[in-house]
């Protein structure tokens, strides 16, 4: 038999990838956001390892664009959940978005998802 918590408890797991994906969707092409302003956007400021979590659960969907998901400092922290570690900057690239260095221009490129209606 189950434990009705472990039940409950997988269910809000995959609501909350759910909703990380959903703000994932909607990043547009040419910018960047960061695991902690998803996290923000979904009313749980301190939440970006979870949306980590979330992201490496689905960056083998090919509808969602976690390449445009880097850390506060713009630095490709999910870089070898792409096969190669050179194949996240290289999908950014091919989007114009610009570095500095090893890190994308934050200031040229960063997007702040809407905050969810909770």
């Amino acid at each position: 038999m189950s434990d009705p918590f472990d039940t409950a408890r997988a269910a809000r797991h995959r609501d909350f990838f759910r909703r990380v994906h959903a703000v994932v969707a909607q990043i547009p092409f040419g910018k960047v956001t960061t695991y902690g302003h998803i996290g923000k956007a979904l009313g749980l400021r301190s939440s970006a390892r979870m949306v980590g979590w979330a992201l490496q659960a689905a960056v083998a969907d090919d509808h969602l664009p976690c390449h445009r998901v880097v850390n506060r400092n713009g630095e490709l922290s999910g870089k070898f959940h792409f096969g190669t570690p050179t194949r996240m900057r290289e999908l950014l690239e091919a989007e114009a978005i610009d570095f500095k260095g090893e890190a994308v221009d934050m200031d040229k490129h960063l997007w702040i998802p809407p905050v969810e209606d909770i």
